[in-house]
């Protein structure tokens, strides 16, 4: 089973032509109010991949709080675990240019009292994942991770958005996954230096001690660490709207590990989903069902 531990947020999203410039206003279309928040959507992808998902999560008592949950429930993932607190739900404030490329600003609300102990003592064992991201408070992610790491499961987290850890701090993490903008960063911060995405992805596995994977958007997402490097292609789409691609990326990744195939082939449908995820507009909506992975992957 896979528990996602995470951000539980409503997205606003609005098109535009292109997206303001510092101190630029710019006409939109009518915003949309869609579910999101990276935990709910890797929740959904999981599911919808096929997996049994439980997300650990908080909404606020206001009316937004009734969209954050609306497509997770339908989806068949578990709810017990979702507090509900006094204020706001957390909201992303989403713009999608003519390109499919988005903007995104962050409101925590909920989230931000989110803790690990919603996780019962015991909860997780050696037949589980625990998915994790960085929308929630961090010490309260690696609290969670280590009452996963007690129990023996898995573990893996999207450094999404970035923050600057040091190594001893993901000491309870198997598998860390960052875009090729958190790569960057994440090499900066090590000084290491600027460089091709495989030899980047090597570079910060070594640092790190864990296994490291890098999406790369239109071209795909790459692996370093124990398995050595490993490359797979994403698949060819006019995207529409990439909100959410790298959260399909994860949560079909951890669907197809917890089911128990390999590293290789888990990224390859996991990068198969984010590109179908790209071809419609919004979040949760967008992400794919097992068959819909299964006909794209051939």
């Amino acid at each position: 089973m896979i528990t996602v531990f995470g951000s539980i947020n409503v997205d606003l999203v609005c098109r535009v032509r292109k997206s303001p410039l510092p101190g630029e206003t710019v006409l939109g279309s009518d915003y949309v109010l869609i579910p999101g928040g990276k935990g709910a959507n890797q929740a959904l992808a999981a599911a919808r991949a096929g997996a049994p998902v439980r997300m650990v999560g908080a909404i606020g008592d206001d009316d937004i709080g009734k969209v954050a949950l609306a497509e997770l429930g339908p989806g068949g993932v578990d709810l017990e675990s979702v507090a509900r607190r006094h204020g706001t739900t957390g909201v992303a404030i989403i713009t999608v240019d003519d390109k499919g490329e988005n903007t995104i600003v962050v409101s925590p609300g909920a989230n931000a009292s989110v803790r690990a102990e919603q996780i019962a003592a015991g909860g997780l064992t050696r037949a589980d994942t625990l998915l994790l991201q960085l929308e929630v408070p961090q010490d309260q992610v690696f609290a969670a991770a280590r009452r996963a790491r007690a129990g023996g499961a898995r573990v893996v987290l999207s450094v999404a958005p970035f923050a600057p850890f040091a190594p001893a701090q993901l000491a309870d993490i198997d598998i860390v996954i960052v875009n090729e903008h958190e790569a960057a960063d994440f090499a900066r911060h090590f000084g290491l230096g600027d460089g091709a995405p495989e030899a980047t992805a090597a570079a910060l596995a070594a640092t790190l001690g864990r296994t490291v994977i890098a999406t790369l958007g239109p071209n795909g997402a790459i692996a370093a660490g124990g398995e050595g490097v490993i490359r797979v292609p994403a698949l060819a789409v006019t995207p529409v709207d990439t909100t959410g691609a790298g959260d399909t990326f994860a949560g079909v990744l951890a669907a197809c590990l917890d089911e128990g195939k390999g590293l290789r082939d888990a990224m390859a449908l996991a990068a198969i989903a984010g590109s179908l995820a790209c071809t419609r507009l919004g979040a949760q909506p967008s992400f794919p069902t097992r068959a819909e992975i299964a006909r794209a992957a051939g």
